[in-house]
């Protein structure tokens, strides 16, 4: 596609925007329930499509071009259809983000200030081989009323775009542009440089892709970056939970960006814990990279500094054995990538030390890191997991697709009045209400 085929679907957006923010809650949510109702009626369409996907993703697996766990999560069967399109229905049920009174203020006795929910605008996203991601971001986009560019990745190339026919076709009676779908690198390259017209750029993948946006473009950038992400086994912890947890943080879904990498495990504990969570493991297929001090009490491969560091995505563990909570804590700090951390203890002092120590998104206390998740965080979806600190963090739903602008309503109120000498004075005082256009709190 040419670069004008790009700014025309970015205009369109602009305009689909602020068409999309005037519409009611109850438009935006039936308008989720037809995009789910054609999934519905559209499995073989699109397992169809997927197949094709996948069996040229198995080509270039077998050529070594690709992970095992990209085709992992490139991969669709009716079970992952029919959790989209619930994904889509629990959007659709969320509270409405937009037009919430955040805060409220009498400036003056007849002057009112009012802080709104309201749209971002227009939102670019690039994400991986999830075709699933496409429909999740499409979904939180409608319900927050913000127009979307959707970029997914050449693997997912034929899912992709029978999904988004999908969802255009059941959205014909909304705002004409309100989600394109671009594919050539070229045109994310424009889509970079539109910092006039796009108001958020959302990556999802590894530093280096979210690194290239950043560097690439002056618009604001959401980044979501791997998942390097921790259990930490504690002497305090109970070692039956423990080796539930790091099994089914490892091992439930290890393809995804929530999933355990590196187990650090207390000293005291290790010997007794190891062998169990090792057995279990061997189980399912992992494979057990630890230091030296794991490797005295289990079979495994030798850790390099490089695994301390990696996002597998696939049956693959790194076990480091540690000295104390403050280690395990210096390891998370100095290693991780601020996505997901868990703690394993009964003791409630340790685990407050460990949860308020570390710089992560999300940090937990006896629960499996998998657990970091818009749908489980009962967001509805989300469009990714952010590992900054602004404007959201962790995983991203309807609150971190909107911002937010300032109402005020009067009656010929000027600002002379409260300026000079005889200034009268303001009154500042916040209050309990929610904007009425056209009149003030009382009338």
């Amino acid at each position: 596609m040419t670069e004008q085929d790009t700014e025309t679907k970015v205009e369109e957006a602009q305009t689909a925007a602020l068409e999309l923010a005037k519409l009611s809650d109850d438009r935006r949510s039936a308008a989720l329930h037809d995009i789910a109702d054609a999934i519905d009626d559209s499995h073989e369409e699109i397992l169809e499509a997927n197949a094709k996907d996948v069996a040229e993703a198995e080509e270039m697996l077998e050529a070594g071009e690709y992970t095992q766990a990209l085709v992992d999560r490139l991969k669709l069967d009716e079970a992952k259809l029919e959790s989209i399109t619930e994904m889509v229905r629990s959007v659709a049920g969320q509270d409405d983000p937009l037009g919430k009174t955040l805060a409220a203020r009498k400036l003056d006795e007849d002057m009112e200030l009012y802080k709104l929910s309201v749209p971002i605008g227009v939102i670019g996203t690039v994400f991986e081989s999830r075709p699933d991601a496409l429909v999740q971001i499409a979904a939180l986009s409608m319900k927050s009323g913000n127009a979307v560019i959707l970029k997914g990745g050449s693997e997912a190339l034929h899912s992709n775009r029978v999904l988004y026919d999908i969802i255009r076709d059941a959205t014909a009676d909304m705002p004409a542009g309100w989600a394109h779908l671009i594919e050539a690198h070229e045109e994310v390259d424009t889509l970079l440089g539109m910092d006039d017209a796009v108001d958020l750029l959302m990556p999802r993948g590894s530093s280096e892709f979210v690194g290239y946006i950043e560097d690439n473009t002056s618009i604001p950038v959401l980044g979501h970056t791997e998942g390097i992400c921790h259990v930490y086994v504690d002497s305090e912890a109970d070692l039956e939970m423990a080796t539930d947890i790091a099994y089914d943080a490892k091992v439930q879904y290890p393809a995804v960006c929530n999933a355990v990498e590196t187990l650090l495990v207390h000293e005291s504990v290790a010997a007794d814990f190891l062998p169990d969570i090792a057995a279990r493991y061997a189980d399912a297929g992992v494979e057990v990279r630890g230091d030296e001090r794991t490797r005295e009490l289990i079979d495994a491969e030798e850790a390099t500094d490089a695994d301390w560091e990696t996002e597998y995505g696939d049956l693959i563990v790194a076990v480091r054995v540690v000295d104390s909570l403050s280690a395990a804590i210096d390891h998370v700090t100095a290693h991780g990538s601020k996505h997901t951390e868990s703690i394993v203890t009964e003791d409630a002092d340790r685990a407050s030390t460990f949860m308020r120590s570390l710089d992560s998104a999300s940090v937990f206390h006896n629960v499996s890191t998998r657990f970091s998740d818009g749908y489980r965080y009962g967001l509805g979806a989300e469009v990714g997991i952010s590992t900054g600190k602004t404007h959201a963090r962790g995983p991203v739903g309807l609150e971190g697709l909107t911002t937010y602008r300032w109402h005020i309503e009067g009656d010929g109120n000027l600002v002379g009045t409260y300026a000079g000498e005889d200034a009268k004075p303001f009154l500042h005082e916040d209050f309990d209400g929610e904007w009425n256009p056209g009149h003030r709190s009382g009338e």
